[in-house]
This record gives structure tokens, C-alpha cells and sequence, in this order.
């Protein structure tokens, strides 16, 4: 048994291991600001030791989190966020295995530029200790193309919402109200309630929606403009 036991710790693997987590309370105490952590040792700071602060990261960014021990910490319903940087799972709500993952791919540019308003939340709200080696930060801490596509996706995200709603603003929204009872309604209080496009939807989501608009009388004529299933064409209110 003794020798099963020495011939375990000559294990490159279980040197190393065992080496991280001996000194990673050390490095984390006299040079915090600096660290640059490796995914291993980002993994030690998932709220099972007490001795360590609890840590997640997020776009590369890692942050100490340990005063929201209670959510973050054993048990806490944020707990699969430490000790990994699982980005996507910020806006994709799956926090199940291929979901706590920091890659981005495939998401929308609104989605991207919540991930980055998540980033942002937490350096107003946590301690910034660190950047993790990987996809967003190479091995001296520099920002990887990576990054700064997300950041100019994001960027570009808010740019096409702020022209959306200065778009839909010179077109009045309709009304609405929704019971349990009697379902859904919209009108206007001047002119007539018309579905129609959002055109920077499809850049802001990838897919396309629509909204529900105003348009006085003379308007009706517009291209696009499409009229509620059942609904009188000079309607000002309708069913939905």
C-alpha cells in the first residue's frame, strides 16, 4: 500500500495538482491584481475550500465573488458559474454540461452585448483579481482576437438598438393589454393598430419579429403594413 501510495505521487499530474493547490492562496495574497490564472487553477476557486476565495470569470475577466459566498459558494444556485469562465451560459441560461462554456459562437449581437453587460456588472460589483489564459487573454495577459470581436460584436449590437428605437419612435407603438380571461388586445388612440417589421431585429437576434404600431388613416397605404387577423381595416382597437 505504502509503495501504491509513493509511486501515485511521482504522477507528473498529481505533483503538479497538489503543487497548485498549495501555493495558489499564496500567489492569490501577494500579487492579486496581476494573476494570470490558468483554467486548472481557476477550477480550485469553486467554492469547496474555504480557505480560498470563490472566483468565476467571464470573457477572460476573473473576479472575486466570495462575499456573495451564500450564491456563488457549495449549494448556491450561481454555484456552476464558479471556478470557470462559462460566458455563454450568462445569456443561454443552460448551466448544464456543453452549456458552461466560454465561447460565444453562434450567439447574436444583442446576445454578445448582454455577455458584455454582464462583464461590466461585475467589475462595478465585484473585485477584479485577474485575467484567465485562453480563448480571450493569451499567456501575457494581452487580449486575443477573440475578445475584441465579442467587444466590437457587442459594440455594434448596441449601436443597431439605439437606431431601432430611434427608428420606432417616429412611428407610435399601439396599446396594449393581456388577461387570463379576455386574452390579448391593442389599439390606438389615434389611428390604427398595424403589424409591421423591425428590421434591425434580424442583425440585433437573428430572427425576424415585428411590432405593433400606429398609423393615422392616410397612412394606411404604406407597403408592409399588415393588418390584425380579424380586425376591421379602420379598426382603432383589436384582438390578438
Amino acid at each position: 500500500m505504502m509503495m501504491a501510495v509513493k509511486n501515485s505521487l511521482k504522477s507528473p499530474f498529481v505533483l503538479i495538482t497538489v503543487f497548485v493547490a498549495l501555493i495558489a492562496p499564496l500567489l492569490y495574497k501577494f500579487n492579486p491584481q496581476q494573476r494570470l490564472f490558468s483554467v486548472e487553477e481557476l477550477a480550485l476557486h469553486n467554492g469547496t475550500d474555504d480557505s480560498i476565495p470563490i472566483l468565476l470569470g467571464i470573457l477572460g475577466s476573473v473576479f472575486d465573488v466570495t462575499k456573495g459566498k451564500s450564491h456563488y459558494g457549495k449549494g448556491g444556485g450561481y454555484n456552476h458559474f464558479a471556478g470557470r469562465d462559462a460566458s455563454r451560459a450568462f445569456v443561454s441560461g443552460n448551466f448544464t454540461g456543453d452549456g458552461l462554456t466560454d465561447s460565444l459562437r453562434g450567439l447574436s449581437s444583442s446576445n454578445v452585448k448582454s455577455v458584455v453587460e454582464w462583464r461590466d456588472f461585475y467589475f462595478r460589483s465585484y473585485k477584479f483579481v485577474g485575467k484567465l489564459v485562453g480563448r480571450y487573454y493569451d499567456n501575457q495577459g494581452n487580449p486575443t482576437k477573440y475578445l475584441k470581436g465579442a467587444e466590437a460584436k457587442a459594440a455594434r449590437g448596441a449601436q443597431l438598438l439605439e437606431k431601432q428605437k430611434t427608428e420606432e419612435a417616429k412611428q407610435p407603438s399601439c396599446n396594449s393589454k393581456w388577461s387570463q380571461e379576455e386574452g390579448g388586445e391593442v389599439w390606438c388612440d389615434d389611428g390604427c393598430p398595424r403589424l409591421v417589421q423591425r428590421p434591425q431585429e434580424i442583425a440585433l437576434t437573428g430572427k425576424m419579429s415585428k411590432r405593433c404600431a400606429c398609423f393615422k388613416e392616410d397612412e394606411l397605404n404604406q407597403p408592409g403594413l399588415e393588418v390584425y387577423e380579424g380586425c376591421d381595416y379602420l379598426a382603432k382597437t383589436c384582438r390578438v
